[in-house]
């Protein structure tokens, strides 16, 4: 595995410049702002991520004021006592998208948000308080506890929210692979501590966020 050093530098030489390469890198929110987010918007959040999977963004983020109005401002309190009863009538409401597995997911995810909130205090606080050094275990957290959050779900949302996470998409993963970090895209446990490894490394090297160093990463990638 090479250092920060080189990927760095492959980065300053793609953009051409360290404005450039500056310009191009997300950048996560402070634990004062996760803390600042109210539980309603963590799941307006996680439902969006859940309907957004397999979708066109655009669809769905444009059908989202509907799906604000019927689920109440996605209050967890009120959200938690919807009744199957409810979500099969909202089958019938064509100004959202009639997935009902993916319905019956929002309960589900308002309870886990419940949970964590008796436990943590808010939602926010278990989310600022996670340490990025062990993001893949949040990420398992949440696809343990939570209803239909596999696959890369978890690792979106929390980027979506501004919760500092590297998001294992192929770009990056043939990087990963190309580093020689692992030698295949990283489902197992084992493959995604190796990850978490190797970006912890960088990390220390660097002083850069995950998501910076996810980025860079898979701009080593040539298209």
């Amino acid at each position: 595995m090479r250092d920060y050093q080189w990927l760095h530098e492959f980065c300053l030489n793609r953009f051409g410049s360290a404005r450039a390469l500056e310009a191009a890198l997300p950048h996560p929110r402070s634990p004062e702002q996760l803390r600042a987010t109210s539980a309603d918007r963590y799941l307006s959040t996680l439902a969006l991520r859940v309907f957004r999977a397999g979708l066109k963004h655009s669809l769905v983020d444009a059908k989202w004021p509907a799906f604000e109005q019927v689920f109440f401002g996605f209050d967890p309190e009120k959200v938690v006592l919807m009744s199957a009863e409810h979500l099969e009538r909202l089958m019938q409401d064509t100004r959202i998208i009639r997935h009902l597995g993916k319905l019956k997911s929002v309960p589900r995810n308002a309870q886990m948000v419940l949970d964590i909130e008796k436990q943590w205090g808010s939602f926010g606080d278990f989310i600022a308080d996670w340490p990025v050094t062990d993001i893949v275990g949040l990420w398992k957290y949440l696809t343990k506890h939570g209803n239909q959050l596999g696959g890369l779900s978890a690792p979106r949302f929390l980027r979506m929210v501004g919760k500092d996470t590297f998001v294992p998409t192929d770009d990056m993963s043939a990087a990963l692979i190309a580093q020689k970090v692992i030698d295949k895209k990283p489902t197992s446990q084992r493959d995604l501590a190796l990850v978490q490894d190797a970006f912890n490394q960088w990390h220390e090297q660097s002083g850069r966020p995950l998501c910076q160093l996810s980025v860079m990463l898979a701009h080593t990638v040539n298209h």
